[in-house]
């Protein structure tokens, strides 16, 4: 894993180069280093064991901009920086609209 001296970003792997997706800035390999090279990990959605009444997600008072409900399980993921807060996932009690809520 390299890190952009400019902005501190996690940088990717491309060809011969470190690439800050951040802020662009690049920097070669070390052509003596070994590197293990995984597939991109996508913003998945939560495993859910369980449907419905036996969900074991949380749930809370949340309003469902599709039905208008006022109940809704929720999860909270990490997926921007690591120095910024989580998004927070809600999942309507009635309809199942998946809606997502940023410290914005």
């Amino acid at each position: 894993m390299e890190f952009c001296d400019e902005c501190g970003s996690m940088m990717k792997a491309e060809e011969e180069l470190w690439v800050c997706g951040s802020c662009g800035s690049k920097k070669p390999k070390d052509p003596d280093a070994s590197y293990v090279v995984t597939e991109d990990q996508e913003v998945s959605e939560i495993i859910e064991s369980g449907d419905g009444e036996n969900s074991p997600l949380p749930t809370t008072d949340a309003f469902c901009p599709e039905c208008g409900n006022d109940r809704a399980r929720w999860y909270m993921q990490q997926i921007r920086a690591a120095d910024e807060s989580e998004t927070r996932f809600f999942i309507c009690t009635e309809c199942s609209h998946k809606w997502r809520e940023d410290d914005n």
